[in-house]
């Protein structure tokens, strides 16, 4: 079948992207569904820096490449093979597939699913193939999912049925859950396992840094402290919950949350994907706490971490990939804690556009000024 969808040929075209336009709008011919797969009409996809990281050359990927990782749309028709869906259920995609039988997957840490790893390294879906094609040739699939498009066909191990209580979920909500959700809850409620009465700080709020600073107030934090450097993010910041908020940019960001917080946080969560941030975030972590990055910085960025201070102050430093999910367990329960009003997610949404307006999507994105904004497809 025809479908469109935005394509990224070229990587590290400069912005303005509105101007330069490395998404190109085009007509595709997709594959039907082979074993294992399902074919989706996609109905909202929202804009990640994860995304923006691809088009900049930040997190390099194979082109020419379907790009879009986080959405929400309805399963039309199923591949031979297929036992969790069914046509007609309403599905968050996910953009790391589990094979369900490597070690991590037996561990229960799907999240480092190694096939799923090198599928997504290489542009393909779980099984190998790409149902993509542009002009005869084969178009890759980013992480598994290429959801900027009408259409997509995808693993059925990228998709996580909603329950039938969500269905007054609007597409653009549900699409949240797929990653900015996903990835800064998880971050909070299974990497770190906040504790109530503890001691928080975010560095960096777009949606999965929002996301995370939703959690850790759920989770009864104490003291949480939003960190950016936007004066507006700072400002909703307080409205969710933040008891107190250091604009980023300061010299003295540090000091001042340590003297906020007398002596440091327990657990300082880095969502900015940036080395400043970084040592920012391991800067304010206090003696006996935890650092956590969920941020993707370009792979050949370096970190200096002072080893005495990991060792004489019992220190801690995790990464949390896609908030260590168990999607199939964690999705359901962040939409009920969504529906519930602990986690406002809704207060996240930023502009509703078209796929032809994407490129401007990520020029707002990449200026700092987007909360999350959403793909209506």
């Amino acid at each position: 079948m025809k479908i469109r969808a935005a394509v990224l040929e070229t990587i590290g075209l400069p912005a303005p992207y509105a101007d330069s336009r490395p998404l190109k709008i085009r007509e595709l011919e997709l594959d039907p569904p082979g074993h294992g797969e399902v074919l989706v009409r996609l109905r909202a996809a929202g804009l990640c820096h994860s995304d923006l990281s691809v088009i900049s050359g930040d997190r390099p990927r194979p082109v020419p490449m379907a790009l879009g990782h986080e959405s929400a749309g309805e399963v039309l028709a199923c591949g031979p093979g297929v036992t969790r869906l069914q046509p007609g259920d309403r599905v968050v995609l996910v953009f790391m597939p589990s094979c369900g039988g490597c070690l991590p997957c037996q561990e229960g840490r799907p999240a480092l699913c190694e096939p799923g790893a090198a599928a997504n390294g290489a542009g393909t879906l779980l099984g190998g193939g790409r149902r993509l094609h542009l002009a005869g040739q084969p178009v890759h699939h980013h992480v598994g999912v290429s959801c900027f498009a009408d259409h997509a066909v995808v693993s059925q191990r990228s998709c996580i049925a909603l329950p039938d209580s969500a269905a007054s979920l609007s597409w653009a909500e549900a699409s949240l859950f797929g990653c900015a959700v996903l990835t800064g809850v998880g971050a909070v409620i299974n990497t770190a396992r906040v504790q109530a009465g503890s001691t928080a700080a975010v560095l960096g709020l777009g949606g999965v840094g929002f996301s995370a600073l939703l959690a850790a107030v759920a989770s009864g934090a104490r003291e949480v402290v939003a960190l950016d450097l936007s004066e507006a993010k700072l400002a909703l910041a307080r409205e969710l919950g933040a008891t107190a908020t250091v604009n980023a940019s300061a010299p003295d960001a540090a000091e001042q949350v340590r003297a906020l917080t007398r002596g440091g946080v327990d657990y300082a969560f880095e969502m900015a994907g940036a080395i400043p941030a970084m040592e920012l975030a391991w800067a304010i972590t206090r003696r006996g706490g935890s650092t956590i990055s969920a941020g993707l910085p370009h792979p050949d960025r370096r970190f200096a971490l002072p080893p005495v201070q990991l060792v004489a102050e019992e220190r801690t430093l995790r990464g949390s990939y896609i908030g260590s999910a168990v999607p199939a367990r964690d999705i359901p329960r962040y939409v009920q804690m969504y529906q519930r009003g602990q986690l406002p997610v809704n207060r996240l949404m930023g502009e509703t556009l078209t796929l032809d307006d994407i490129n401007r999507g990520f020029d707002r994105l990449a200026t700092g000024q987007a909360m999350r904004d959403v793909v209506l497809l």
